[in-house]
């Protein structure tokens, strides 16, 4: 009740920094049309993989966003010092939370724009008390137009237009390396003892559908930016060429642990794979295969064509 007062009383005395500046309309990835700054100032981000990083890469750094805590109890920006070298201890950024968003810290940083991930927990409504919200879905629609949503915020299209061009160079050199469209891939995890898979697999995911690779058709079959699970006696319709398995790391998660959670699922998982008799199951860093960046991009495009680009003793 007291916290609940306490952040009343801000919204009472946070100036309106929006009513100040130029206007125009924008409209978010839910249909929403919002009256936003023509050029935001002090944006406020509400997820670090999906918002935060990318405007980083923008350049343009939030003045507060959502985060993680470690196990030493500090603040971090999940894959956000391996992609970008920027955290809450370098940026001046301050920490808004973990899950759920501590609504006085958001109010007592005066943001002119508040942007948050689809799926997030709290309430339009409440955020827009405190500043005009945008609402986008990475998930739904992909990495691709995440940025363009971001960059037209922003005002960073060039910015944009760089990173791109590095990204699809990256892309046709893979695919001058690899004959792509004669080689199936999989991306699979194990979780809650089930096999998991997405249509597309975030930054790994896209860089697989973008250098044209075959998919099983059970991951063809699952609506875009969806996923699914499934139980171990599927595994063989996820088998492929090769396959990919993120692991976390930045919680201290390893590739053994990974694997050990595989044959929770489905005991002596590689002898029931074509893949892994080939040695071509092949474990990656969930940080970097999971974050919506052109860093993450650039590095899940090295690790395939480094994975799966012929080379001596290949079978």
């Amino acid at each position: 009740m007291l916290r609940m007062l306490v952040f009343t009383l801000l919204l009472l005395v946070v100036p309106n920094v929006v009513a100040a500046q130029d206007t125009r309309t924008f409209q978010d990835d839910t249909g929403r049309t919002v009256i936003i700054p023509s050029s935001p100032l002090r944006i406020a981000s509400l997820h670090d993989i999906d918002v935060t990083i990318p405007l980083i890469e923008l350049g343009i750094t939030p003045i507060a966003s959502h985060g993680r805590v470690g196990v030493d109890g500090k603040p971090y920006l999940r894959s956000g010092a391996i992609l970008t070298g920027v955290d809450f201890g370098n940026s001046g950024m301050a920490f808004l939370g973990a899950v759920d968003i501590d609504l006085e810290a958001l109010a007592e940083q005066k943001p002119d724009l508040i942007i948050t991930a689809a799926g997030r927990p709290t309430p339009i409504a409440t955020l827009e008390k405190i500043a005009p919200t945008v609402v986008i879905d990475p998930t739904r629609f992909g990495t691709a137009h995440a940025y363009r949503k971001l960059a037209e915020l922003t005002g960073t299209e060039n910015k944009l237009a760089i990173l791109d061009q590095r990204y699809r160079a990256g892309i046709e050199e893979l695919k001058t390396a690899i004959d792509t469209g004669n080689i199936s891939v999989s991306v699979i995890q194990p979780l809650n003892g089930k096999i998991n898979i997405y249509h597309t697999y975030r930054a790994l995911g896209q860089v697989l559908r973008d250098a044209g690779f075959k998919f099983p058709k059970i991951i063809d079959d699952i609506p875009e930016g969806g996923r699914i699970e499934v139980s171990g006696e599927r595994l063989p319709d996820v088998d492929a060429d090769f396959i990919f398995d993120p692991y976390r790391s930045d919680t201290g998660g390893t590739s053994k642990q990974e694997i050990d959670a595989m044959e929770k699922v489905v005991p002596d998982f590689c002898s029931f794979l074509k893949a892994c008799i080939a040695g071509h199951y092949i474990m990656v860093s969930r940080e970097e295969a999971i974050s919506n960046s052109y860093a993450a991009m650039a590095l899940m495009t090295a690790v395939v064509k480094s994975a799966i680009a012929p080379r001596p003793g290949m079978r």
